[in-house]
Order: C-alpha cells, then structure tokens, then sequence
C-alpha cells in the first residue's frame, strides 16, 4: 500500500513538473501582437546594410481579419521608433521591420537606419497604436541567445 502511495505521488509530481515545463502561449488567438525579435545579428556587428538587416522585429496579425497598422509604432527602450505608413497586415500574417535600408515589400519593412536599435543583450520592444496606446511589449534579458520569441 506505501508502494502504491509513493508511486501515485511520484506519477503526480512528475505530471505536474512537465506541466511546468510546457511553454506558455505567449498571445492568445485573435490579436496583432510582437512575435519574434532578432536582436543580435550574426557575426561581427559591422554596420554593414546586410548586417543591420539582419536584426529585426516581427509583427504577427492572428486576427482573422487584416488590421490597419497605419500609424502604429514599434519602439525600442531608448526610443527608436518606427511607424508604418498606409499598411494592412493581413489575416494570420507577420510583416518583419528590418533595422536598415532595402524596398519595402508587402511583409517586409525597413527602418533605413546606419546603426543598430535592438541592443545585444537586454531591451524592450513595444508596439503601440497610432492613439498612443499600448498594443504589446516583449523584452529580452540575454546575451546566450541571438533572438527572442514574444
């Protein structure tokens, strides 16, 4: 009977540490959210357009409508910020702002900054609507990993 007990116990806690272990969803279904920020580009940070290009943010509609982002804003904790111009992101779809120089493209976009935002080791993104109010934030704390999933 201890034995029974004991195994029952064990079972319990095993089910509830991988629980634990399962990563949370980190926005529910049906929002415009931060998905995904590349914060450290590979290799030497060189300034290179190539270079800067390589880090960037995703934005992610999971709405099952496209939503305007005319006017919203995607900012760094020192406030680099981009805006979108006249732009729908449609239904279940990402548009990725590049931090340098290139053609805008229906899912990417670019910041044509010289200099890095995303800072190699700890920031804050924010998404904002064109009023001003907060939409999402993502941050990262690590220098262990090159991107972020929000």
């Amino acid at each position: 009977m201890i034995h029974a007990r004991t195994a029952a116990c064990a079972v319990a806690v095993a089910a509830a540490a991988g629980l634990a272990l399962l990563p949370a969803q980190a926005q529910a279904a049906g929002s415009v959210h931060l998905y995904k920020i590349y914060y450290d580009s590979p290799g030497t940070d060189t300034r290179s357009n190539a270079s800067l290009n390589a880090e960037y943010v995703q934005i992610k509609n999971s709405t099952s409508r496209g939503v305007s982002l005319k006017g919203w804003t995607v900012s760094d904790a020192g406030n680099h910020r981009y805006t979108f111009g006249s732009y729908t992101l449609g239904a279940g779809k990402t548009v990725t702002v590049r931090t340098g120089s290139g053609s805008d493209t229906t899912y990417t976009k670019y910041q044509d900054r010289r200099a890095y935002v995303w800072n190699n080791t700890a920031d804050t993104a924010t998404l904002r609507k064109a009023s001003g109010t907060k939409v999402d934030t993502c941050s990262y704390n690590s220098s262990r990993y090159d991107y972020k999933i929000c």
